[in-house]
């Protein structure tokens, strides 16, 4: 096995609490506006709640890969197991450039969730921390975009390879 198990409950803890976290912060703004309205700008409650709702989505997709993997090690399922295994150490989908979609000042939960994750950078491939303290330090919401065009042509977005690149 890769990782020992201890190391794979810490992550798994890590993961639920954050994933707890941005439900309750997703019911919160649910009850702040009724309804999802017609805005799609950066920032509107509509994208905040895509935001919130991607992140909850991709930790949701992380935490049943990593049951899945410990599941198939110990039944002996190595071929199964071999798979989960590939997609395990990608960061969660979304997470955190669902932030980016969300409006300023960030809920307490959505924070805390953050910084939770936060804890996961040596866990996850690439600069998994690096993005969060990016992602939090923004002062407004960047997603969508309101000039695509400028977007495109951005130098961050020419080499963008990032598998969790907000759509």
């Amino acid at each position: 096995m890769d990782h020992d198990l201890e190391e794979l409950r810490r992550v798994g803890g890590i993961l639920n609490e954050a994933f707890v976290l941005l439900r309750s912060e997703e019911k919160r703004l649910a009850e702040l506006q009724p309804g999802r309205g017609h805005d799609n700008s950066a920032g509107s409650p509509q994208q905040t709640l895509i935001g919130v709702g991607e992140m909850i989505d991709g930790l949701r997709r992380r935490m049943d890969g990593l049951a899945l993997y410990v599941g198939f090690m110990t039944l002996g399922l190595e071929k199964q197991a071999a798979r989960e295994r590939a997609v395990l150490r990608y960061t969660p989908l979304s997470v955190p450039s669902g932030v980016n979609r969300m409006a300023r000042p960030l809920g307490e939960d959505t924070v805390k969730a953050m910084h939770l994750l936060r804890e996961l950078g040596t866990f996850f491939a690439g600069d998994f921390a690096d993005e969060i303290d990016r992602t939090l330090a923004v002062p407004e919401a960047t997603y969508p975009p309101a000039d695509w065009d400028a977007y495109m042509k951005a130098p961050q977005r020419e080499g963008a390879g990032n598998a969790d690149v907000t759509p």
